[in-house]
């Protein structure tokens, strides 16, 4: 059994740790305000822009004058897998849940046979993946200089990623991130951003021609580098929103947990200092009556 001034110093420890638990869940719940309202704006131009562009890759169809960001390169052997997670931990499971999303996608590849190339964003997940995948790894981004996202550093990333597919290193690329849903809900995604993939646009019952000038595969030429990038951003924005819901939620857990080890702490305290007491009762009666 500990003494006193064991668990004494216990107790303190465990003090100090909750209110730098405590801070931590304050500071992520104040950046997660702006995060949110950051990812929760861009979704609709995100969402608008995918589908305009879905019009147009479905109006271009099969064409073999099709931009090759949208039609591939007509095999799918080698995979570029661009994995986006934090620079910090302290955030739960959420860079954890995406690396085993692209840990095992990229297990499910290699098991076909096909080749597999690994761009890290973020310290987080490059130290999740390298040592299972490390000779898959080709790239890293450091975020760790960037306090908020901008739509620059998007643009950084996408360069990379099409001045790689332009060379012809790889045939399919594939984003992984969580998406935000609320502040205990953050969902692992794959996204496919080349060769782009759309949904196809809605059918109403109404029939609208549109003409454009210039034609639709030289549009589709200009705006399918931007679009990599647009989902880039939006991606890299749902992450930001996520990592701090998932620490607020962590630091909170934490923050009770020690809240809790505190009082049974205390307790054993109580109870370790009562027996001293007794027991030095004990002695002095015993040596009273020995007189």
């Amino acid at each position: 059994m500990p003494n006193l001034k064991d668990l004494k110093n216990r107790i303190a420890s465990v003090k100090s740790t909750r209110k730098i638990t405590k801070a931590m869940q304050m500071v992520a719940a104040a950046k997660l305000r702006r995060a949110q309202e950051a990812a929760e704006q861009s979704r609709p131009y995100t969402e608008r822009f995918n589908a305009v562009m879905g019009q147009l890759a479905a109006s271009v169809g099969g064409s073999d004058t099709a931009p090759r960001l949208l039609s591939g390169t007509g095999s799918d052997q080698v995979h570029l897998l661009v994995v986006m997670t934090a620079e910090r931990g302290l955030c739960g499971g959420f860079n954890s849940n995406i690396a085993k999303l692209a840990r095992v996608k990229t297990e499910k590849l290699l098991a076909e046979g096909k080749t597999v190339k690994i761009l890290t964003v973020g310290k987080k997940g490059r130290d999740a993946l390298k040592r299972d995948f490390k000779d898959n790894m080709i790239g890293h981004v450091d975020m760790s200089d960037v306090k908020r996202v901008a739509y620059s550093d998007a643009q950084g990333i996408a360069k990379d990623v099409l001045s790689r597919f332009d060379a012809g290193d790889f045939d399919v690329a594939t984003i992984f991130y969580s998406k935000f849903v609320n502040v205990v809900t953050q969902v692992p995604t794959a996204q496919q951003i080349i060769p782009a993939a759309f949904d196809a646009p809605e059918d109403d019952g109404a029939t609208t021609l549109y003409d454009y000038e210039p034609d639709e595969e030289a549009i589709l030429a200009d705006l399918l580098p931007r679009g990599v990038a647009t989902q880039i951003f939006s991606a890299l924005l749902e992450n930001g929103a996520s990592e701090q819901g998932a620490r607020m939620s962590a630091m909170d857990n934490a923050t009770r947990n020690a809240g809790e080890m505190i009082e049974k702490l205390t307790i054993e305290y109580n109870r370790s200092r009562q027996a001293v007491i007794t027991n030095e009762l004990i002695e002095i009666i015993s040596g009273a009556e020995a007189l």
